[in-house]
């Protein structure tokens, strides 16, 4: 790719580790990101996060911001959101990672974040990958659902450009003719993302798949593939969820993935990050 410039892969060793934390992301270690699709309150927040952590998570995530294909969703708790995340992260001493929508939103949710995350539907909102390349924080970038690879990866490197380069990639499905599924995942990006670019690669297979039950073969399909990483949703009640309950993982369907991670991250040679096993 020719206007890859910044990112482009010159080497199998030439690979860029985001830190957040302490935390590497892109190295050997395979990083768990879990929680709520949305915060709804802190004691919600609060409970899930100390699941998660408990079963290995590394990171927790969670939307203050929603963008929604109805407007009359629930749109997330705004600013109050990003304090109960902020809280969490006190509480628990787990990073948080939470979605931004505008280039006006930076500031405030940098504030009470870790990593900020650029959704699919704002993946060429290039106003905000410019912004975003002013900051020093590491930002996660979903593929957009009707983006090619290349438009995707010329995305980031629109953030690169400003001087951020602690970005994530995220496949998070793309939108095919299958309808058994909210989205299709491509698995295939990995290894092609990976040949062609120096960043880490996570999927998110609660947003590709929308189907509670096969999140987890899609998890695990992911690491073997070559992912860095997983995100996924995980509630305390998914059938009261404000959003998002049809795919998001009980805590015993979030361990039993969890125990999956471990046996498949050690077949390839691989750790997982925050995780004691």
């Amino acid at each position: 790719m020719k206007d890859l410039k910044i990112l482009s892969r010159k080497s199998e060793e030439d690979s860029i580790i985001v830190d957040v934390n302490g935390l590497k992301i892109g190295g050997n270690s395979i990083v768990v990101i879990a929680g709520p699709c949305s915060i709804e309150s802190i004691d919600q927040a609060l409970e899930i996060a100390k699941a998660v952590k408990s079963f290995g998570a590394a990171i927790f995530r969670g939307g203050a911001f929603k963008p929604r294909t109805s407007p009359y969703s629930f749109q997330g708790l705004g600013v109050e959101g990003l304090k109960i995340l902020s809280r969490v992260r006190d509480e628990t001493g787990l990073p948080v990672v939470t979605e931004v929508m505008d280039t006006r939103d930076i500031d405030v949710v940098l504030k009470y974040s870790d990593i900020l995350q650029v959704g699919a539907r704002n993946m060429q909102n290039f106003p905000l990958l410019k912004e975003l390349g002013k900051i020093r924080a590491p930002v996660i970038l979903k593929r957009g659902f009707m983006s090619t690879i290349e438009e995707w990866l010329l995305a980031a490197e629109y953030i690169a450009l400003g001087g951020n380069t602690n970005i994530i990639l995220c496949e998070r499905g793309i939108r095919t003719f299958e309808r058994m599924t909210r989205n299709t995942l491509d698995l295939s990006c990995i290894p092609i993302v990976k040949q062609l670019c120096r960043l880490p690669v996570i999927t998110d297979p609660s947003h590709a798949t929308g189907v509670r039950e096969i999140v987890k073969p899609m998890a695990l399909a992911s690491i073997a593939a070559g992912a860095d990483g997983i995100m996924v949703e995980v509630h305390n009640d998914p059938d009261r969820a404000l959003s998002d309950g049809f795919q998001s993982l009980t805590f015993s369907g979030f361990k039993d993935l969890m125990d999956g991670v471990v046996k498949i991250s050690r077949a390839i040679g691989r750790g997982i990050a925050g995780c004691l096993s």
